[in-house]
């Protein structure tokens, strides 16, 4: 699926299931809350924390999906175009960073 179509998809399961979108400043919290979530098995997972019992039936892939979800339905509340928002972004990455990361000894 494009990101066009994920973002057509979640606009139109908003129209059909749920009603409305929460309002612009509800869905940041929500998003909040998700990327939380991420960084909360991320600590467990890849970090030094244990899971405890009630995190150990979350998958990270869920949670991500969450958070991309959240993110999906603020671009549309708020008219952006994914798709054009991220190539936008790499051209920007690539113009700025080209030889930033090559250059850098820790990398190496």
């Amino acid at each position: 699926m494009s990101i066009a179509e994920a973002q057509e998809k979640v606009d139109q399961w908003i129209r059909s299931h749920g009603v409305r979108y929460f309002n612009e400043l509800t869905n940041m919290a929500i998003l909040t809350e998700e990327v939380g979530e991420v960084a909360r098995i991320m600590a467990r997972k890849y970090g030094e924390q244990s899971f405890k019992e009630s995190d150990k039936d979350k998958e990270l892939a869920d949670e991500m999906a969450d958070v991309l979800w959240v993110l999906i339905c603020l671009a549309n509340q708020t008219g952006v175009d994914l798709t054009s928002a991220l190539e936008k972004n790499f051209e920007k990455k690539t113009t700025r960073d080209k030889d930033r990361h090559k250059n850098n000894e820790k990398l190496g």
